[in-house]
Protein backbone atom coordinates (compact mmCIF):
# COMPACT_ATOMS: atom_id res chain seq x y z
CA UNK A 1 0.00 0.00 0.00
CA UNK A 2 1.02 3.63 -0.51
CA UNK A 3 2.02 5.22 2.81
CA UNK A 4 1.42 8.96 2.94
CA UNK A 5 0.47 9.67 6.57
CA UNK A 6 2.11 8.32 9.74
CA UNK A 7 -0.96 6.24 10.67
CA UNK A 8 -0.69 4.46 7.32
CA UNK A 9 2.29 2.54 8.75
CA UNK A 10 -0.02 0.63 11.09
CA UNK A 11 -2.31 -0.28 8.18
CA UNK A 12 0.76 -1.43 6.21
CA UNK A 13 1.90 -3.55 9.17
CA UNK A 14 -1.54 -5.17 9.44
CA UNK A 15 -1.67 -5.91 5.72
CA UNK A 16 1.88 -7.21 5.21
CA UNK A 17 3.31 -8.09 8.63
CA UNK A 18 0.59 -9.22 11.06
CA UNK A 19 2.05 -10.76 14.20
CA UNK A 20 1.20 -11.60 17.79
CA UNK A 21 3.94 -9.46 19.33
CA UNK A 22 3.69 -6.22 17.36
CA UNK A 23 4.12 -4.20 20.59
CA UNK A 24 5.37 -5.64 23.89
CA UNK A 25 5.62 -3.99 27.32
CA UNK A 26 6.72 -5.59 30.59
CA UNK A 27 4.07 -5.34 33.31
CA UNK A 28 4.43 -6.84 36.79
CA UNK A 29 7.40 -8.91 35.65
CA UNK A 30 5.74 -10.31 32.50
CA UNK A 31 6.16 -9.27 28.88
CA UNK A 32 2.62 -8.44 27.68
CA UNK A 33 2.10 -8.76 23.92
CA UNK A 34 -0.22 -6.70 21.73
CA UNK A 35 -0.90 -8.11 18.25
CA UNK A 36 -0.95 -5.95 15.13
CA UNK A 37 -4.72 -6.43 14.86
CA UNK A 38 -5.24 -5.45 18.50
CA UNK A 39 -2.98 -2.40 18.03
CA UNK A 40 -5.10 -1.15 15.12
CA UNK A 41 -8.37 -1.94 16.92
CA UNK A 42 -7.24 -0.14 20.07
CA UNK A 43 -6.16 2.85 17.99
CA UNK A 44 -9.62 3.00 16.43
CA UNK A 45 -11.22 2.88 19.89
CA UNK A 46 -9.09 5.82 20.99
CA UNK A 47 -10.12 7.76 17.86
CA UNK A 48 -13.81 7.11 18.48
CA UNK A 49 -13.50 7.89 22.18
CA UNK A 50 -11.72 11.19 21.55
CA UNK A 51 -14.39 12.25 19.05
CA UNK A 52 -17.07 11.52 21.66
CA UNK A 53 -15.07 13.63 24.09
CA UNK A 54 -15.44 16.55 21.68
CA UNK A 55 -11.95 16.51 20.20
CA UNK A 56 -11.73 17.99 16.68
CA UNK A 57 -9.11 17.89 13.91
CA UNK A 58 -6.38 20.43 14.65
CA UNK A 59 -6.71 20.13 18.43
CA UNK A 60 -3.54 19.37 20.39
CA UNK A 61 -3.06 16.45 22.79
CA UNK A 62 0.00 16.04 25.01
CA UNK A 63 1.74 12.69 25.56
CA UNK A 64 4.16 12.34 28.47
CA UNK A 65 5.62 9.03 29.59
CA UNK A 66 8.51 8.15 31.90
CA UNK A 67 9.27 5.01 29.89
CA UNK A 68 8.35 3.80 26.41
CA UNK A 69 5.21 1.68 26.43
CA UNK A 70 2.45 0.20 24.28
CA UNK A 71 -0.15 2.76 25.42
CA UNK A 72 1.93 5.58 23.91
CA UNK A 73 1.95 3.88 20.50
CA UNK A 74 -1.81 3.25 20.60
CA UNK A 75 -2.47 6.89 21.54
CA UNK A 76 -0.19 8.10 18.72
CA UNK A 77 -2.22 6.07 16.21
CA UNK A 78 -5.63 7.01 17.62
CA UNK A 79 -4.80 10.71 17.77
CA UNK A 80 -3.09 11.06 14.39
CA UNK A 81 -5.72 9.31 12.25
CA UNK A 82 -8.43 11.84 13.16
CA UNK A 83 -6.30 14.88 12.30
CA UNK A 84 -5.41 15.77 15.88
CA UNK A 85 -1.86 16.95 16.62
CA UNK A 86 0.31 15.13 19.18
CA UNK A 87 2.62 17.12 21.42
CA UNK A 88 5.07 14.61 22.97
CA UNK A 89 6.91 16.05 25.95
CA UNK A 90 9.95 14.90 27.93
CA UNK A 91 8.93 13.75 31.43
CA UNK A 92 11.93 15.33 33.13
CA UNK A 93 11.38 18.97 32.16
CA UNK A 94 10.52 21.56 34.80
CA UNK A 95 6.98 22.59 35.71
CA UNK A 96 7.82 25.99 34.22
CA UNK A 97 8.62 24.39 30.85
CA UNK A 98 5.42 22.30 30.98
CA UNK A 99 3.41 25.50 31.46
CA UNK A 100 5.24 27.22 28.60
CA UNK A 101 4.90 24.30 26.14
CA UNK A 102 1.26 23.56 26.97
CA UNK A 103 0.26 27.22 26.66
CA UNK A 104 2.30 27.76 23.49
CA UNK A 105 0.70 24.76 21.77
CA UNK A 106 -2.71 25.18 23.46
CA UNK A 107 -2.96 21.57 24.58
CA UNK A 108 -6.53 20.46 25.28
CA UNK A 109 -5.96 17.06 26.93
CA UNK A 110 -2.86 15.30 28.17
CA UNK A 111 -2.08 11.60 28.74
CA UNK A 112 0.66 10.79 31.25
CA UNK A 113 2.21 7.51 32.38
CA UNK A 114 2.34 7.64 36.15
CA UNK A 115 1.48 9.19 39.50
CA UNK A 116 4.43 11.63 39.64
CA UNK A 117 3.68 13.06 36.19
CA UNK A 118 -0.04 13.27 37.01
CA UNK A 119 0.79 15.27 40.12
CA UNK A 120 3.15 17.57 38.20
CA UNK A 121 0.55 18.26 35.51
CA UNK A 122 -2.38 18.76 37.87
CA UNK A 123 -0.25 21.23 39.87
CA UNK A 124 0.42 23.18 36.67
CA UNK A 125 -3.14 22.91 35.30
CA UNK A 126 -4.36 26.20 36.82
CA UNK A 127 -1.71 28.03 34.77
CA UNK A 128 -2.80 26.39 31.48
CA UNK A 129 -6.22 27.76 30.41
CA UNK A 130 -6.55 25.44 27.39
CA UNK A 131 -5.99 22.22 29.40
CA UNK A 132 -9.34 20.52 30.04
CA UNK A 133 -8.13 17.27 31.57
CA UNK A 134 -5.27 14.86 32.33
CA UNK A 135 -5.54 11.07 31.91
CA UNK A 136 -3.11 8.42 33.16
CA UNK A 137 -1.90 5.08 31.79
CA UNK A 138 -1.18 3.61 35.24
CA UNK A 139 -4.11 2.98 37.59
CA UNK A 140 -4.04 5.85 40.09
CA UNK A 141 -6.70 6.46 42.71
CA UNK A 142 -8.81 9.48 41.85
CA UNK A 143 -7.16 10.05 38.44
CA UNK A 144 -9.01 9.75 35.11
CA UNK A 145 -7.60 6.73 33.26
CA UNK A 146 -6.99 6.24 29.54
CA UNK A 147 -9.26 3.17 29.66
CA UNK A 148 -12.16 5.63 29.96
CA UNK A 149 -11.39 6.80 26.41
CA UNK A 150 -11.19 3.20 25.19
CA UNK A 151 -14.58 2.53 26.82
CA UNK A 152 -16.07 5.62 25.16
CA UNK A 153 -14.91 4.25 21.79
CA UNK A 154 -15.98 0.64 22.38
CA UNK A 155 -18.98 0.89 20.05
CA UNK A 156 -17.74 0.77 16.44
CA UNK A 157 -20.88 2.31 14.91
CA UNK A 158 -19.00 5.62 14.53
CA UNK A 159 -15.98 4.06 12.79
CA UNK A 160 -17.15 5.57 9.48
CA UNK A 161 -16.52 9.01 10.95
CA UNK A 162 -12.97 7.98 11.88
CA UNK A 163 -12.38 6.57 8.38
CA UNK A 164 -13.72 9.72 6.73
CA UNK A 165 -11.49 11.96 8.84
CA UNK A 166 -8.47 9.77 8.04
CA UNK A 167 -9.16 10.00 4.30
CA UNK A 168 -9.37 13.80 4.53
CA UNK A 169 -5.94 14.19 6.16
CA UNK A 170 -3.44 15.72 3.77
CA UNK A 171 0.24 14.64 3.90
CA UNK A 172 1.12 18.32 4.38
CA UNK A 173 -1.03 18.60 7.52
CA UNK A 174 0.83 18.92 10.83
CA UNK A 175 1.09 15.55 12.59
CA UNK A 176 3.07 16.56 15.66
CA UNK A 177 4.76 19.47 17.39
CA UNK A 178 8.00 18.47 19.10
CA UNK A 179 9.61 20.93 21.46
CA UNK A 180 13.39 20.87 21.33
CA UNK A 181 14.86 20.60 24.80
CA UNK A 182 17.84 22.63 23.70
CA UNK A 183 20.86 23.48 25.83
CA UNK A 184 19.83 27.10 26.43
CA UNK A 185 16.70 29.23 26.36
CA UNK A 186 13.02 28.37 26.03
CA UNK A 187 11.99 25.22 24.12
CA UNK A 188 11.20 25.81 20.45
CA UNK A 189 8.17 24.14 18.89
CA UNK A 190 8.99 22.16 15.74
CA UNK A 191 5.84 21.30 13.74
CA UNK A 192 6.38 18.22 11.58
CA UNK A 193 3.92 17.21 8.90
CA UNK A 194 2.91 13.68 8.01
CA UNK A 195 5.01 14.06 4.86
CA UNK A 196 8.08 15.24 6.82
CA UNK A 197 8.08 12.04 8.88
CA UNK A 198 6.91 9.63 6.17
CA UNK A 199 9.46 10.88 3.62
CA UNK A 200 12.23 10.45 6.19
CA UNK A 201 11.15 6.89 7.01
CA UNK A 202 10.93 5.92 3.33
CA UNK A 203 14.33 7.47 2.50
CA UNK A 204 16.00 5.90 5.57
CA UNK A 205 14.52 2.44 5.05
CA UNK A 206 17.07 1.26 2.42
CA UNK A 207 19.83 1.93 4.96
CA UNK A 208 18.31 -0.59 7.43
CA UNK A 209 20.29 -3.85 7.15
CA UNK A 210 18.13 -6.92 6.59
CA UNK A 211 18.87 -10.59 7.22
CA UNK A 212 17.00 -12.41 4.46
CA UNK A 213 17.35 -15.72 6.28
CA UNK A 214 15.00 -14.45 9.02
CA UNK A 215 11.22 -14.39 8.75
CA UNK A 216 9.65 -11.07 9.82
CA UNK A 217 7.82 -12.90 12.61
CA UNK A 218 11.18 -13.55 14.27
CA UNK A 219 12.43 -9.96 14.14
CA UNK A 220 12.54 -7.95 17.37
CA UNK A 221 13.76 -4.55 18.45
CA UNK A 222 14.34 -3.16 21.93
CA UNK A 223 13.32 0.47 22.42
CA UNK A 224 14.62 2.52 25.33
CA UNK A 225 15.54 5.98 23.99
CA UNK A 226 12.73 8.46 24.75
CA UNK A 227 9.95 7.90 22.20
CA UNK A 228 8.99 11.56 22.56
CA UNK A 229 12.28 12.30 20.78
CA UNK A 230 11.97 12.34 17.00
CA UNK A 231 14.85 9.85 16.55
CA UNK A 232 13.14 6.99 18.41
CA UNK A 233 9.73 8.07 17.05
CA UNK A 234 10.90 7.77 13.44
CA UNK A 235 12.63 4.46 14.20
CA UNK A 236 9.30 3.25 15.63
CA UNK A 237 7.71 3.85 12.20
CA UNK A 238 10.68 2.12 10.51
CA UNK A 239 10.14 -0.95 12.67
CA UNK A 240 6.40 -0.89 11.97
CA UNK A 241 6.96 -0.69 8.21
CA UNK A 242 9.31 -3.70 8.28
CA UNK A 243 7.31 -5.99 10.58
CA UNK A 244 9.88 -5.69 13.39
CA UNK A 245 8.34 -6.22 16.84
CA UNK A 246 8.82 -3.42 19.34
CA UNK A 247 9.74 -4.50 22.84
CA UNK A 248 9.75 -1.51 25.16
CA UNK A 249 12.56 -1.62 27.74
CA UNK A 250 11.57 -1.09 31.35
CA UNK A 251 14.18 1.62 31.95
CA UNK A 252 17.75 2.52 31.08
CA UNK A 253 18.81 0.94 34.40
CA UNK A 254 17.34 -2.41 33.33
CA UNK A 255 18.53 -2.28 29.73
CA UNK A 256 21.16 -5.01 30.30
CA UNK A 257 18.60 -7.37 31.80
CA UNK A 258 16.04 -6.60 29.08
CA UNK A 259 18.55 -7.19 26.27
CA UNK A 260 19.21 -10.70 27.56
CA UNK A 261 15.48 -11.42 27.88
CA UNK A 262 14.37 -10.05 24.49
CA UNK A 263 17.48 -10.93 22.42
CA UNK A 264 16.76 -8.10 19.93
CA UNK A 265 17.93 -7.85 16.34
CA UNK A 266 17.86 -4.03 16.33
CA UNK A 267 18.45 -1.27 18.87
CA UNK A 268 19.01 2.45 18.77
CA UNK A 269 21.68 3.79 21.11
CA UNK A 270 23.45 6.97 22.10
CA UNK A 271 27.26 7.05 22.36
CA UNK A 272 27.21 7.20 26.17
CA UNK A 273 25.47 3.81 26.29
CA UNK A 274 28.05 2.31 23.91
CA UNK A 275 30.81 3.69 26.14
CA UNK A 276 29.21 2.14 29.24
CA UNK A 277 28.77 -1.23 27.49
CA UNK A 278 32.44 -1.19 26.47
CA UNK A 279 33.57 -0.21 29.97
CA UNK A 280 31.58 -3.13 31.39
CA UNK A 281 33.11 -5.53 28.85
CA UNK A 282 36.62 -4.20 29.57
CA UNK A 283 36.25 -4.41 33.34
CA UNK A 284 34.97 -7.98 33.11
CA UNK A 285 37.66 -8.99 30.61
CA UNK A 286 40.53 -7.67 32.73
CA UNK A 287 39.17 -8.81 36.11
CA UNK A 288 39.95 -12.50 35.53
CA UNK A 289 43.70 -12.00 35.57
CA UNK A 290 46.27 -14.44 34.23
CA UNK A 291 45.95 -15.98 30.78
CA UNK A 292 42.29 -15.00 30.30
CA UNK A 293 43.08 -11.29 30.73
CA UNK A 294 46.08 -11.58 28.39
CA UNK A 295 43.89 -13.17 25.70
CA UNK A 296 41.27 -10.47 26.21
CA UNK A 297 43.80 -7.62 25.87
CA UNK A 298 45.32 -9.32 22.83
CA UNK A 299 41.86 -9.44 21.20
CA UNK A 300 41.43 -5.70 21.81
CA UNK A 301 44.63 -5.09 19.88
CA UNK A 302 43.19 -7.12 16.98
CA UNK A 303 39.94 -5.14 17.14
CA UNK A 304 41.64 -1.74 17.12
CA UNK A 305 43.49 -2.59 13.89
CA UNK A 306 40.38 -3.91 12.12
CA UNK A 307 39.40 -2.30 8.81
CA UNK A 308 35.61 -2.23 8.56
CA UNK A 309 34.15 -4.53 5.91
CA UNK A 310 37.56 -5.98 5.07
CA UNK A 311 38.05 -9.79 5.37
CA UNK A 312 39.00 -10.99 8.84
CA UNK A 313 42.52 -12.28 9.36
CA UNK A 314 43.19 -15.74 10.77
CA UNK A 315 44.09 -14.19 14.13
CA UNK A 316 40.88 -12.17 14.08
CA UNK A 317 38.88 -15.37 13.57
CA UNK A 318 40.56 -16.89 16.64
CA UNK A 319 39.86 -13.72 18.67
CA UNK A 320 36.24 -13.93 17.57
CA UNK A 321 35.83 -17.48 18.84
CA UNK A 322 37.64 -16.83 22.11
CA UNK A 323 36.40 -13.33 23.00
CA UNK A 324 34.08 -11.46 20.62
CA UNK A 325 31.51 -14.23 20.56
CA UNK A 326 30.97 -13.55 24.28
CA UNK A 327 30.41 -9.83 23.58
CA UNK A 328 27.59 -10.73 21.19
CA UNK A 329 26.08 -13.22 23.64
CA UNK A 330 26.11 -10.53 26.32
CA UNK A 331 23.92 -8.40 24.03
CA UNK A 332 21.45 -11.19 23.37
CA UNK A 333 23.28 -12.92 20.54
CA UNK A 334 20.95 -11.80 17.73
CA UNK A 335 21.95 -8.20 17.01
CA UNK A 336 22.05 -7.30 13.33
CA UNK A 337 22.98 -3.70 14.11
CA UNK A 338 22.95 -0.87 16.62
CA UNK A 339 21.99 2.54 15.23
CA UNK A 340 23.70 5.43 16.99
CA UNK A 341 22.63 9.06 17.01
CA UNK A 342 22.36 12.19 19.15
CA UNK A 343 26.11 12.83 19.54
CA UNK A 344 29.47 11.85 18.09
CA UNK A 345 30.54 8.25 18.64
CA UNK A 346 34.19 7.48 19.29
CA UNK A 347 35.79 6.23 16.06
CA UNK A 348 37.87 3.74 18.08
CA UNK A 349 34.81 2.22 19.75
CA UNK A 350 32.92 2.10 16.46
CA UNK A 351 35.75 0.11 14.83
CA UNK A 352 36.04 -2.23 17.83
CA UNK A 353 32.33 -3.06 17.90
CA UNK A 354 32.39 -3.73 14.14
CA UNK A 355 35.36 -6.02 14.73
CA UNK A 356 33.38 -7.85 17.41
CA UNK A 357 30.53 -8.52 14.98
CA UNK A 358 28.28 -5.84 16.51
CA UNK A 359 28.13 -3.25 13.74
CA UNK A 360 27.14 0.25 14.82
CA UNK A 361 25.66 2.43 12.09
CA UNK A 362 26.17 6.04 13.06
CA UNK A 363 23.78 8.66 11.73
CA UNK A 364 23.03 12.35 12.05
CA UNK A 365 20.01 14.58 12.11
CA UNK A 366 17.91 17.08 14.03
CA UNK A 367 14.32 17.40 15.19
CA UNK A 368 13.85 19.99 12.44
CA UNK A 369 14.82 17.42 9.77
CA UNK A 370 12.51 14.61 11.01
CA UNK A 371 15.37 13.68 11.90
CA UNK A 372 17.77 11.74 9.65
CA UNK A 373 20.03 13.72 7.33
CA UNK A 374 22.63 11.02 6.81
CA UNK A 375 23.45 7.54 8.08
CA UNK A 376 25.96 4.79 7.42
CA UNK A 377 24.74 1.50 5.94
CA UNK A 378 26.11 -1.97 5.33
CA UNK A 379 28.47 -1.81 2.37
CA UNK A 380 28.89 1.95 2.80
CA UNK A 381 30.51 2.63 6.17
CA UNK A 382 33.25 4.99 7.25
CA UNK A 383 34.07 5.06 10.95
CA UNK A 384 34.11 8.63 12.22
CA UNK A 385 31.56 9.74 9.63
CA UNK A 386 27.79 9.96 9.93
CA UNK A 387 27.32 8.34 6.53
CA UNK A 388 26.11 9.54 3.16
CA UNK A 389 23.15 11.98 3.06
CA UNK A 390 19.76 10.46 2.23
CA UNK A 391 18.96 10.38 -1.47
CA UNK A 392 15.99 12.78 -1.17
CA UNK A 393 18.00 15.49 0.61
CA UNK A 394 20.46 18.09 -0.62
CA UNK A 395 23.30 18.83 1.81
CA UNK A 396 25.65 21.77 1.34
CA UNK A 397 28.62 23.06 3.33
CA UNK A 398 28.67 26.84 3.70
CA UNK A 399 31.84 28.95 3.57
CA UNK A 400 32.08 28.96 7.38
CA UNK A 401 31.75 25.17 7.48
CA UNK A 402 28.10 25.05 8.57
CA UNK A 403 26.00 22.17 7.26
CA UNK A 404 22.77 23.27 5.57
CA UNK A 405 20.08 20.98 4.18
CA UNK A 406 16.99 21.07 1.97
CA UNK A 407 14.39 18.36 1.26
CA UNK A 408 10.94 16.93 2.04
CA UNK A 409 11.75 15.97 5.63
CA UNK A 410 12.86 19.49 6.57
CA UNK A 411 10.28 21.44 8.59
CA UNK A 412 8.89 24.77 7.39
CA UNK A 413 9.44 26.84 10.51
CA UNK A 414 9.14 27.13 14.29
CA UNK A 415 5.68 27.20 15.83
CA UNK A 416 4.45 30.77 16.36
CA UNK A 417 7.95 32.20 15.95
CA UNK A 418 8.62 33.98 12.66
CA UNK A 419 11.82 35.58 13.91
CA UNK A 420 13.55 32.28 14.81
CA UNK A 421 12.22 30.74 11.58
CA UNK A 422 13.81 33.50 9.52
CA UNK A 423 17.12 33.02 11.36
CA UNK A 424 17.00 29.25 10.74
CA UNK A 425 17.08 29.33 6.93
CA UNK A 426 19.43 30.64 4.26
CA UNK A 427 18.15 33.10 1.68
CA UNK A 428 17.69 30.21 -0.80
CA UNK A 429 15.69 28.04 1.61
CA UNK A 430 18.28 25.70 3.17
CA UNK A 431 17.89 24.88 6.87
CA UNK A 432 20.93 25.90 8.92
CA UNK A 433 21.80 22.97 11.19
CA UNK A 434 24.17 24.86 13.47
CA UNK A 435 26.71 22.06 13.02
CA UNK A 436 30.14 22.34 11.43
CA UNK A 437 31.19 19.59 9.06
CA UNK A 438 32.61 18.44 5.75
CA UNK A 439 31.76 16.09 2.88
CA UNK A 440 34.64 13.92 1.66
CA UNK A 441 35.32 12.74 -1.88
CA UNK A 442 32.92 9.82 -1.44
CA UNK A 443 30.14 12.10 -0.13
CA UNK A 444 30.45 10.86 3.47
CA UNK A 445 29.50 13.54 5.96
CA UNK A 446 31.75 14.28 8.94
CA UNK A 447 30.63 16.43 11.87
CA UNK A 448 33.37 18.39 13.61
CA UNK A 449 31.44 20.53 16.10
CA UNK A 450 28.40 22.60 17.00
CA UNK A 451 28.77 26.08 15.54
CA UNK A 452 27.23 27.65 18.64
CA UNK A 453 29.51 25.67 20.95
CA UNK A 454 32.77 26.72 19.33
CA UNK A 455 34.47 29.53 21.20
CA UNK A 456 37.44 31.83 20.93
CA UNK A 457 40.11 32.31 23.59
CA UNK A 458 41.35 35.79 24.47
CA UNK A 459 44.30 35.06 22.19
CA UNK A 460 41.93 34.77 19.22
CA UNK A 461 42.21 30.99 18.76
CA UNK A 462 39.04 29.00 17.98
CA UNK A 463 38.34 25.93 20.10
CA UNK A 464 36.00 23.08 19.05
CA UNK A 465 35.09 21.57 22.43
CA UNK A 466 33.27 18.43 21.23
CA UNK A 467 36.36 17.12 19.43
CA UNK A 468 38.43 17.45 22.61
CA UNK A 469 35.67 16.06 24.83
CA UNK A 470 35.24 12.95 22.66
CA UNK A 471 38.98 12.25 22.88
CA UNK A 472 38.96 12.69 26.66
CA UNK A 473 36.01 10.36 27.23
CA UNK A 474 38.10 7.46 25.90
CA UNK A 475 39.65 7.48 29.39
CA UNK A 476 38.01 5.14 31.90
CA UNK A 477 38.53 7.78 34.58
CA UNK A 478 36.34 10.34 32.80
CA UNK A 479 32.56 9.94 32.78
CA UNK A 480 31.79 13.46 31.50
CA UNK A 481 33.89 16.47 30.53
CA UNK A 482 33.11 20.01 29.46
CA UNK A 483 35.83 22.10 27.84
CA UNK A 484 35.60 25.79 28.78
CA UNK A 485 37.52 28.98 28.04
CA UNK A 486 35.36 31.35 26.01
CA UNK A 487 37.16 34.70 26.17
CA UNK A 488 39.75 33.30 28.60
CA UNK A 489 43.49 33.00 28.02
CA UNK A 490 43.46 29.20 27.78
CA UNK A 491 41.11 26.19 27.51
CA UNK A 492 40.39 24.31 30.74
CA UNK A 493 37.88 21.60 31.61
CA UNK A 494 35.32 20.61 34.21
CA UNK A 495 35.51 16.81 34.65
CA UNK A 496 32.99 14.46 36.22
CA UNK A 497 35.06 11.39 37.14
CA UNK A 498 33.78 7.88 36.77
CA UNK A 499 33.46 7.60 40.54
CA UNK A 500 33.29 3.80 40.60
CA UNK A 501 36.39 3.41 38.46
CA UNK A 502 38.27 6.06 40.46
CA UNK A 503 37.37 4.25 43.69
CA UNK A 504 38.61 0.90 42.29
CA UNK A 505 41.85 2.54 41.12
CA UNK A 506 42.37 4.12 44.54
CA UNK A 507 41.91 0.80 46.34
CA UNK A 508 44.31 -0.93 43.94
CA UNK A 509 46.97 1.74 44.63
CA UNK A 510 46.40 1.87 48.40
CA UNK A 511 44.94 5.36 48.26
CA UNK A 512 42.60 5.76 51.23
CA UNK A 513 39.27 7.07 50.05
CA UNK A 514 35.58 6.73 50.89
CA UNK A 515 32.60 6.20 48.58
CA UNK A 516 31.71 9.89 48.86
CA UNK A 517 31.69 11.61 45.45
CA UNK A 518 32.80 14.80 47.17
CA UNK A 519 35.82 13.10 48.75
CA UNK A 520 36.80 11.31 45.53
CA UNK A 521 36.65 14.60 43.57
CA UNK A 522 38.74 16.36 46.23
CA UNK A 523 41.40 13.62 46.46
CA UNK A 524 44.77 14.93 45.15
CA UNK A 525 45.91 11.47 43.97
CA UNK A 526 42.75 10.96 41.90
CA UNK A 527 43.05 14.43 40.38
CA UNK A 528 46.73 13.87 39.59
CA UNK A 529 45.93 10.57 37.86
CA UNK A 530 43.20 12.19 35.73
CA UNK A 531 45.57 15.05 34.87
CA UNK A 532 47.90 12.39 33.41
CA UNK A 533 45.03 11.20 31.21
CA UNK A 534 44.53 14.79 30.02
CA UNK A 535 48.29 15.17 29.36
CA UNK A 536 48.22 12.05 27.16
CA UNK A 537 45.23 13.41 25.25
CA UNK A 538 46.91 16.80 24.82
CA UNK A 539 49.62 15.15 22.72
CA UNK A 540 47.01 14.67 19.97
CA UNK A 541 45.94 18.33 19.99
CA UNK A 542 47.34 21.60 18.67
CA UNK A 543 49.17 23.70 21.29
CA UNK A 544 46.32 26.23 21.46
CA UNK A 545 43.73 23.45 22.06
CA UNK A 546 45.50 21.70 24.90
CA UNK A 547 43.71 21.63 28.26
CA UNK A 548 45.84 23.52 30.77
CA UNK A 549 43.86 22.95 33.98
CA UNK A 550 41.03 20.75 35.19
CA UNK A 551 38.72 20.64 38.20
CA UNK A 552 36.77 17.54 39.27
CA UNK A 553 33.08 18.02 39.99
CA UNK A 554 31.74 16.38 43.19
CA UNK A 555 28.51 15.04 41.69
CA UNK A 556 27.19 13.02 38.76
CA UNK A 557 25.77 15.08 35.89
CA UNK A 558 22.23 13.90 35.16
CA UNK A 559 19.09 14.70 33.21
CA UNK A 560 17.11 15.09 36.42
CA UNK A 561 19.30 17.87 37.80
CA UNK A 562 19.21 19.76 34.49
CA UNK A 563 22.87 19.27 33.55
CA UNK A 564 22.18 16.92 30.60
CA UNK A 565 19.49 17.00 27.93
CA UNK A 566 17.19 13.94 27.61
CA UNK A 567 19.52 12.66 24.87
CA UNK A 568 22.52 13.04 27.22
CA UNK A 569 24.07 16.14 25.65
CA UNK A 570 25.77 18.67 27.89
CA UNK A 571 23.75 21.68 29.04
CA UNK A 572 26.81 23.89 29.00
CA UNK A 573 25.31 27.01 30.53
CA UNK A 574 23.75 25.01 33.39
CA UNK A 575 26.96 23.04 34.07
CA UNK A 576 29.03 26.21 34.24
CA UNK A 577 26.52 27.83 36.61
CA UNK A 578 26.40 24.71 38.82
CA UNK A 579 30.19 24.62 39.19
CA UNK A 580 31.00 28.34 38.94
CA UNK A 581 33.35 28.12 41.93
CA UNK A 582 35.42 25.42 40.21
CA UNK A 583 35.44 27.43 36.97
CA UNK A 584 36.68 30.52 38.81
CA UNK A 585 39.41 28.47 40.51
CA UNK A 586 40.87 27.48 37.12
CA UNK A 587 41.07 31.09 35.94
CA UNK A 588 42.42 32.75 39.10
Amino acid sequence: MNVKRIFDFSALALEKFPKDDCLVTKKNGTWVKTSTMEFVNQGNKISRGLLKLGIKPGDKIGLVTSNNRTEWAIMDLGISQIGVVTVPVYPTISEEDYVYIFNNSEIKYCFVSDKDLYKKLTNAKSQIPSLVGVFTFDDIDGAPNWNEILDLGENDLTQDEVDDLAKAINPEDIATIIYTSGTTGKPKGVPLTHNNLVSNVIASNPRVPKDKSLDYKELKSLSFLPICHVFERMIFYIYMSNGISLYFAESIEKIGENVKEVKPHYMTVVPRLVEKVYDSIYNKGTASGGLKSKIFLWSLGIAEKYEIEKPKTFMHTIADKLVFKKWREGLGGNLITLVSGSAALSKRLNVMFHAAGIPILEGYGLTETSPVISVNSFGKVKAGSVGIPLENLTVRIESDGEIVVKGPSVFEGYYKDEEKTKEAFTSDGYFKTGDIGMLDEDNFLFITDRKKEMFKTSGGKFIAPQVIENLAKASKFIEQIMVVGDGEKMPCALVQPDFNYAKSWAELHNVKISDSHKEIAANPAVKSRIEKEIENMNQHLGKWEQIKKIELTPKVWTIDDGLLTPTLKLKRKAIKAEFQDLYDRMYK
